[in-house]
């Protein structure tokens, strides 16, 4: 799947298949009726790998499960943590053996609806993301044969395979779309900014209300965050210095244009406030900081985005942004740890 994203349409959620252009964006939508900000209801799977219990159940093990690495010691969810978001809490995430890895952990919310992903688009599904952290030295460090050694060895992942994947057996494969379908169960949940869009004007507060219209207004945010997921599925350069001696150039790693040199892909907003730090490299410790970076049109101007410009926010316009942030933040939902395989 070359150069593909999904976008909700301002009625109807449908996925679409387009060409990133230079800037690698979807043009923004300005402002839209606020039914298109809620999440659809299908999600999306490919057709090989569709949901089903015994699917997310063998997937929900591995994600879970630390002997998915070289050392034992790290799962998919010592970094996709529920406690934090799905992420780690922490300016960048930590790999094999407690080294610091060089980006932020992000979310894995919604990631169903990607067609894209990691921060520098690297990956296009999914099934395609799965392994890559697990065989990374720098992150879980376990090569593929010796994991399904590992996994082929306990009569409890034999079982769970053979009913989730019939005929399949233990595979690389497999492994991967486990791993996804549980992914495409981490979706968002009901939001006060949810529930004023489906028509509760006591939902939110009027500073939310402000908030909105400053987002989709005066401060430009839905140049880039958009649609019931807030993001474009596109990749920004937008002024973040860099942490460390070694520039990060981001999307122009995977494509060589020079308007995506230190471009990153623009993460989702929903449940934004339990994701601190902020941004690729973990620059901010809160919304309130993410704000004003944005408000003085970033710092580093070489490759800058068009649509990083300042905003000549005032505090009031600030703090309601703040609270319209923090107003996506999802019910609460209880996650059950797995009882692993022991043999």
């Amino acid at each position: 799947m070359k150069n593909k994203i999904l976008m909700a349409t301002v009625f109807a959620f449908s996925v679409t298949t387009l060409p990133l252009v230079a800037g690698e964006s979807l043009p923004a939508t300005g402002k839209a009726p606020l039914a298109s900000y809620l999440r659809p209801h299908a999600v999306p799977a490919p057709e090989d790998n569709k949901p089903t219990a015994v699917r997310v159940e063998l997937g929900k093990a591995l994600f879970f499960d630390p002997r998915l690495s070289g050392s034992n010691t790290i799962s998919c969810a010592t970094c996709h943590n529920p406690a934090f978001g799905w992420s780690d809490g922490l300016p960048t995430g930590v790999g094999h053996g407690m080294k610091p890895l060089t980006r932020a952990t992000p979310t894995i919310l919604n990631t169903a609806y990607n067609a894209i992903l990691m921060w520098d688009g690297r990956k296009k599904s999914l099934e395609d993301q799965a392994l890559g952290p697990i065989e990374a030295d720098v992150e879980m460090n376990q090569d593929i044969p010796g994991l399904l050694k590992k996994l082929d060895a306990l009569e409890g992942y034999r079982d769970l395979f053979k009913k989730a994947y019939p005929g399949e057996g233990i595979s690389p494969a497999t492994v991967a779309k486990a791993i996804a379908s549980f992914e495409r169960t981490i979706v968002s949940t009901d939001s006060p900014f949810d529930r004023w869009a489906r028509g509760d004007q006591k939902a939110v507060t009027a500073d939310v209300k402000r908030g909105f219209a400053v987002f989709e207004g005066k401060g430009n945010c839905t140049a880039c965050h958009q649609g019931f997921n807030f993001t474009d599925y596109g990749f920004h350069n937008i002024g973040v210095k860099d942490v460390g001696d070694k520039p990060d150039e981001g999307r122009y790693t995977q494509r060589k244009l020079p308007s995506l040199k230190g471009a990153f892909k623009t993460p989702t907003l929903r449940d934004v406030a339990l994701t601190a730090p902020y941004m690729r490299n973990g620059l901010y410790k809160t919304l309130e900081e993410v704000v004003d970076h944005y408000d003085r049109g970033g710092d580093l101007k070489e490759n800058l985005s068009a649509n990083i410009k300042p905003l000549n926010l005032d505090p009031q316009e600030k703090a309601d942004l703040v609270a319209f942030m923090k107003s996506l933040t999802g019910r609460p939902v209880s996650v059950t740890i797995p009882l692993l395989p022991m043999h």
